[in-house]
């Protein structure tokens, strides 16, 4: 099994590597010594399709890599064009109109076979110049430039096509299926820059945003699907649907799944959410009836004890335990009968000539014999040397000595001179190989006839993976956000129309209580601001005042806002912006020959040519890499053309000299990260105020940094010298207006689509009663009446009103807690394999669930629980539980538990507490 683990992990690698495999496997067979081994071609591997059929055995896991893309990139009219090619799936998918940012973000972050570049692109858009020589392109250019690639020419995809069939040596008239979406109201994918800026693209030195929306147990396909819909945000009706199966997620209180994700290319046909759940309920029936299952026993193979078992292991893998017994049984008992006749002709024909080599050996140099199997063969025979009797004397198996002869091939040459066989052992050979071969063909038969009917479903069956890692990935989501105490947003559309007042507040973001994604809440420290934007912003503020953490935080928010998931914050109301742009620090690449200015300028360009009035745009310390009197004014005017244009945003600077610029704005309001004076110290807030900080605290800063004292002072007279004295202003106003939301505006409108739909109702299934299904019946209805009875009797010493019923809720095999049991104190009961019970209380349920299940022999056991209020009342019905479970009937493998009394902290009133005392 290690020898096939590491097969695959090398094949995975080569093909990941862009590598084309050939596996060659050597025969085994009976030849003589020193004889050259026969090797034969068994398998072939590429990036296009890194499976290889019988790599692995039929008990072994194995987690097949997913097929990459051939890729190509051409330029249109509407701007950068990437064509994604899946040989495997025969599907191919184009988008055009992309910015040269978001190419080169789809081309970092995913993975591809071959790359193909158009010739349209040596040129730059105005066709005068090589592409990458200057300006436009060179961030393709430098992307592509250390990848290996091919040119081509003529119409994109037909050519594309055409060099794919090539690629892979299939047939011209092999067609594919055109799995274009449609880009139309979407935003645009995120650029480069944003992405790694805020950690969508994991980059060394910034928070990783895709890091924290999950948990950390929770790896593999949720996280790509959660990074691709971060990159390509959705429309907004997907957004909000995305928001509102969140909100119900959120809510669920009964166990959910651990769902198992499958590797799946991307869904190929758009499929109606209502027709999924009864199509999929066929297919599960179908396959059912007619596939075997790993509990059924009436499948083993044969066995004798005299055959090797390696035998029957290999002529009867290849089909039996594939389909129930039921649909083949006369074939099986055939093959059943063959395999005993086999084992009584080897026992008569051999084991007596076995029984007499064993009887008359010498220690060395005697007579040699056993019975083998001969696997390139596929027969059973008797291997010997120097066995035949020199005086045949009448001795026991002298007779079958004298009936064997050599054995051949299926050419009728002779193996060698050690086989040998007999005409009984032979015609048992071949009634067994004949037995079989008939009983592999029913089972193929009935596996085509189950291939042929669900043929139509494959793209339901592809659609239903995706599902479950959208579900895996949107529950671990919620989790994760309820855990750090995030909420939903108020996700709206743009308004259509210039008058504010019946633009329903859909033109503006308000944000309160935001905090930096990559500080957890729930842990305090966090300092929490509220953003009010209904214009572009200019902000000054200190160093080290939150700047850059504040276009960070907002940033990540509305991109979690408008692809349907929770927000850092207290309450949010985020338009759906048709795109989210952020610039922050550039460095100079001196592979593509550009300084940070010129880099900087080549974001801004893209940012200022692509910007809407329904964009969010963030610009960090505009144009900090140049001379400062032309950096100023080059920001002034970049100011301008953002504030015309009306989109919301901010543009932060340290070009205090740009207030004094006749700026022509009429959207743009002047904001500040205020400071505030301790003991005759300037000192950062990191609170967003209204007004204009001229004060940098550059001299602080570096001080704190590690800069000599005396640097620092020869660095304040200078600055007297030039300014003639000390000119920081800060304008600060400390009333901020905060304003809520209704987070719940939007959610009742996708809730009744999505019941429109068929989502978002539980059906009924009926599940068959088993012993361990009854022993939970009986364990809920025993909790039930012990906890509701003790709860009771302590609210009414204190006439306490507030009762809390004890709603007992199952975690079966495979399934996990709800993300509403997140943070709250509830008592669990383990139902063993044993049947014996574990009685325990929690304020992280699913973590020990987990931990439960990693125990040896318990990954499938199963759970009830209930919810309290407090973990001091958790403790003291867990102890009740531990010693009156017993006196039901009900036995527990934690009875010496029930001695201990420990009770911790609890969230209850004062009035609840004291009845516990």
């Amino acid at each position: 099994m290690f020898l096939l683990q590491n097969l695959r992990q090398t094949l995975d690698d080569l093909t990941r590597s862009g590598y084309s495999v050939c596996i060659v496997e050597e025969v085994q067979v009976p030849t003589q010594a020193r004889s050259r081994k026969g090797r034969f071609i068994s398998g072939h591997a590429h990036p296009g399709s890194p499976y290889v059929f019988g790599l692995a055995g039929v008990n072994h896991d194995v987690d097949f890599p997913e097929p990459m893309h051939i890729v190509g990139v051409s330029r249109s009219a509407k701007g950068y064009c990437i064509i994604l090619v899946l040989e495997t799936m025969k599907t191919f998918s184009s988008e055009d109109g992309l910015t040269e940012e978001a190419l080169v973000t789809k081309l970092r972050t995913g993975r591809y076979h071959h790359l193909f570049l158009h010739s349209s692109l040596k040129q730059n858009s105005s066709g005068t110049s090589r592409w990458g020589e200057f300006g436009e392109g060179g961030l393709l250019w430098g992307e592509c430039n250390g990848r290996y690639f091919e040119w081509f020419d003529g119409d994109p995809v037909t050519e594309i096509l055409f060099k794919v069939k090539e690629l892979y040596g299939l047939d011209h008239d092999v067609t594919f299926r055109n799995a274009t979406v449609s880009s139309d109201k979407r935003p645009r994918p995120l650029y480069l820059g944003t992405a790694t800026q805020i950690g969508a693209v994991p980059t060394e030195g910034i928070p990783c945003l895709l890091k924290l929306l999950l948990p950390s147990s929770c790896t593999g396909l949720p996280v790509l699907y959660i990074r691709d819909l971060l990159l390509n945000p959705p429309t907004y009706v997907i957004g909000s649907t995305i928001q509102a199966i969140c909100r119900l997620m959120s809510n669920v209180t009964c166990s959910i799944p651990d769902f198992t994700c499958v590797s799946a290319p991307k869904v190929v046909s758009c499929l109606l959410f209502s027709s999924i759940v009864d199509e999929c309920e066929f297919i599960s029936n179908r396959i059912g009836d007619m596939i075997s299952l790993d509990s059924e026993n009436d499948q083993k193979m044969n066995s004798s004890l005299i055959i090797p078992g390696d035998f029957f292991e290999d002529m009867e893998t290849s089909w039996k335990g594939r389909v129930k017994r039921i649909h083949a049984e006369e074939e099986f008992a055939e093959v059943e009968r063959a395999a005993e006749a086999l084992s009584i002709a080897v026992t008569e024909d051999f084991l007596p000539i076995v029984s007499r080599i064993k009887a008359t050996a010498a220690p060395f140099g005697g007579p040699k014999g056993e019975i083998l199997y001969a696997r390139e063969h596929e027969a059973v025979w008797f291997k010997g040397k120097r066995f035949v009797p020199s005086v045949w004397a009448g001795t026991r198996g002298e007779e079958q000595i004298k009936q064997l002869r050599p054995a051949t091939d299926s050419k009728a040459r002779k193996v060698g001179e050690e086989w040998f066989t007999t005409k009984k052992v032979e015609e048992a050979l071949i009634r067994y190989h004949e037995a079989g071969a008939k009983a592999k063909a029913r089972v193929l038969e009935l596996l085509r006839g189950l291939s042929a009917e669900l043929q139509c479903k494959i793209n339901i069956l592809v659609f239903a993976c995706m599902l479950l890692t959208i579900a895996k990935a949107l529950f671990a989501h919620v989790s994760e956000g309820r855990r750090r105490k995030w909420v939903f947003p108020t996700l709206v559309e743009f308004s259509e129309t210039k008058d504010e007042s019946l633009s329903d507040g859909a033109n503006k973001m308000e944000i309160t209580g935001l905090s930096p994604y990559w500080f957890d809440v729930a842990q305090g420290g966090a300092i929490l601001n509220t953003v009010d934007m209904q214009s572009l912003f200019l902000l000054t503020g200190p160093n080290g005042g939150g700047k850059s953490s504040l276009l960070r935080s907002i940033c990540a928010a509305a991109l979690l806002g408008i692809c349907g998931l929770m927000v850092p914050a207290e309450s949010a109301l985020i338009p759906h912006f048709d795109s989210v742009m952020l610039h922050m620090k550039s460095y100079d690449s001196p592979a593509d020959g550009k300084s940070s200015f010129q880099i900087e300028m080549s974001e801004i360009r893209s940012i200022i040519t692509r910007a809407t009035s329904r964009s969010l745009v963030l610009v960090d310390e505009i144009c900090r890499g140049t001379e400062t009197a032309k950096g100023m004014c080059i920001a002034g005017s970049i100011i301008e053309s953002l504030d015309s244009i009306g989109c919301l945003g901010i543009v932060s600077t340290h070009l205090h000299g740009i207030f004094d610029l006749p700026l022509v704005r009429k959207n743009t309001v002047y904001k500040a990260m205020g400071t505030e004076n301790v003991d005759g110290c300037t000192k950062p807030t990191w609170k967003l105020i209204d007004g204009i900080c001229r004060e940098s605290l550059a001299f602080e800063t570096a001080l704190e940094e590690g800069i000599p004292e005396r640097v620092i002072q020869r660095a304040e007279e200078l600055y007297l010298s030039v300014n003639g004295k000390d000119v920081s202003e800060v304008k600060e106003y400390s009333e901020v207006e905060e304003r809520s939301s209704d987070s719940d505006a939007n959610y009742s409108e996708a809730y009744n689509h999505l019941s429109q739909i068929g989502i978002g109702t539980i059906p009924c299934v009926k599940k068959t009663v088993n012993p361990i299904e009854n022993l939970r019946k009986g364990v809920a209805n025993a909790i039930t009446v012990i906890c509701q009875q003790k709860l009771i009797e302590l609210y009414k010493q204190r006439n306490v009103s507030e009762l809390v019923a004890v709603t007992c809720v199952a975690i079966a095999a495979r399934e996990l807690p709800p993300p509403s049991t997140i943070g709250a104190s509830s008592v669990y009961v383990l139902l063993r394999p044993d049947k014996k019970l574990y009685v325990g209380q929690t304020d992280d349920l699913e973590g020990r669930v987990r931990s439960h299940r990693s125990m040896e022999g318990m990954q499938n056991v199963a759970f009830l629980y209930f919810l309290v209020p407090g973990k001091s009342i958790a403790s003291q019905l867990e102890t009740l539980l531990i010693n009156q479970l017993p006196r039901e009937g009900f036995r527990l493998s934690n009875v010496a538990d029930g001695k201990h009394r420990n009770f911790g902290s609890s969230n209850l009133p004062s009035e609840t507490l004291s009845l516990l005392r």
